[in-house]
């Protein structure tokens, strides 16, 4: 049936005026740098990153402020299940036009993403991922590791441990990448520093909370430091448990692999106190710390920032200067170009101070061993640690060489 004229005028002009609008959005699109930040948003994760470190990236895009581009930043929880994780990246790379995905979690997240940033070009930095295969035989030009690994922590945390006399080691590991890799590359270090290995339990992940039967089998092993090769509310429960059957009254040190000043706020240094852990940021660490910390108390709630939402907020901020650098029409193009950019850039910041992104895609900078201080040593909320040492940034991490990346060239 045709249509009377008068409604095909009407058609006309609501096409013509369509027409300006989509031009504009699609020049908008193209002058705007899109952040999504897929991370644990409901599960043992949370607190270590979720909603705090959707905070601290806003901050950071805050604070470098327009330099001729617009930033926007979206979220989502992944739920710590990589094939969520890779669905939610994929629709973000294709259809909502995101540049970056940040924090990532789990490392079985992270090596999934990885490839599928890969594919689309885009960048991929984790900051609360801790499985070293991401910048070894699973490292790609799209994608970096900030604030720590599993050979981080266990150089610091492992080797100070046997040195003060704990040389017997039984692992409580969480069932899956992060876990196996955390507890790999400690056994490394307790037997390189003279210790033994006398076995280990592997905890179903997620959904586990009750650890007391692997912590009783830990303890018959007669081992003289029982490895926590998990982290979030898994470590809170197993500390928990563990003061709960008086298994450090008999004895036994607990070595907390991968632990944050939220976990020690969760424990109560009543129950923390005592334990060795190591940390790449701490918000009383020096002045920059203290710094960056008084700027992000009101957007975090009044609460400090842990090591991977700091981390979130530096890795943020030296993206945006990348992004500068090679203009947005090469950022959003070639992720390979950022980062790049970002290697050849020295970074800086006051959560981390000044460092390096290495050839590998691995984040530099110094490590920091801690004792969590008794109730009577602290001063007030939130003064939890001790420095007991330092690692500096060149030895920190696994040497570029041993890492096995293959875009490292012998």
């Amino acid at each position: 049936m045709a249509l009377p004229r008068r409604s095909l005028l009407a058609a006309g002009a609501a096409v013509g005026g369509f027409a300006p609008f989509t031009r504009r959005a699609r020049a908008q699109a193209a002058n705007t740098v899109r952040i999504g930040v897929i991370t644990d948003m409901s599960g043992p994760y949370r607190d270590i990153n979720g909603p705090g470190a959707v905070a601290c990236t806003k901050l950071a895009v805050q604070e470098f402020a327009a330099r001729g581009f617009n930033v926007e930043v979206v979220s989502a929880d992944h739920q710590n299940k990589p094939d969520v994780a890779v669905n939610i990246a994929r629709q973000w790379y294709d259809r909502d036009g995101v540049d970056l995905t940040l924090n990532i979690a789990a490392s079985s997240a992270a090596l999934a993403l990885a490839d599928l940033t890969r594919e689309k070009n885009k960048v991929s930095i984790a900051t609360s991922t801790a499985t070293s295969d991401l910048t070894g035989k699973a490292c790609t030009p799209n994608t970096i590791h900030w604030v720590f690994d599993t050979y981080c922590m266990a150089k610091s945390t492992g080797a100070a441990t046997v040195k003060s006399g704990g040389d017997t080691w039984y692992f409580v590991t969480a069932d899956y990448t992060f876990g196996h890799s955390l507890e790999r590359d400690t056994a490394e270090f307790v037997k390189a520093a003279g210790g033994k290995v006398l076995g280990s339990a592997r905890t179903p992940f997620p959904g586990t909370s009750d650890f007391s039967s692997f912590l009783v089998q830990a303890q018959a092993s007669k081992a003289k430091v029982i490895g926590l090769a998990n982290a979030g509310t898994d470590t809170i429960n197993c500390i928990k448990q563990a003061a709960e059957f008086g298994i450090t009254k008999r004895g036994t040190k607990l070595a907390a692999l991968l632990m944050y000043v939220s976990d020690v706020h969760a424990l109560g240094l009543t129950t923390a106190q005592g334990l060795i852990c190591t940390e790449t940021f701490y918000w009383d660490l020096n002045d920059r710390t203290r710094a960056f910390t008084k700027r992000a108390l009101p957007v975090m709630g009044n609460v400090p920032p842990g090591m991977a939402q700091a981390g979130d907020y530096s890795a943020t901020l030296h993206y945006l200067k990348a992004v500068a650098d090679v203009g947005i029409a090469t950022a959003k193009t070639d992720g390979a170009a950022v980062v790049a950019r970002m290697k050849a850039l020295p970074t800086d910041d006051d959560a981390f101070g000044k460092g390096t992104v290495r050839a590998d895609g691995r984040k530099i900078h110094p490590a920091y061993l801690f004792e969590v201080k008794k109730p009577e040593e602290s001063k007030g909320a939130f003064d939890y640690y001790k420095l007991l040492q330092t690692t500096p940034a060149d030895e920190a991490f696994r040497p570029l060489a041993e890492g096995g990346c293959p875009m490292v060239r012998s």
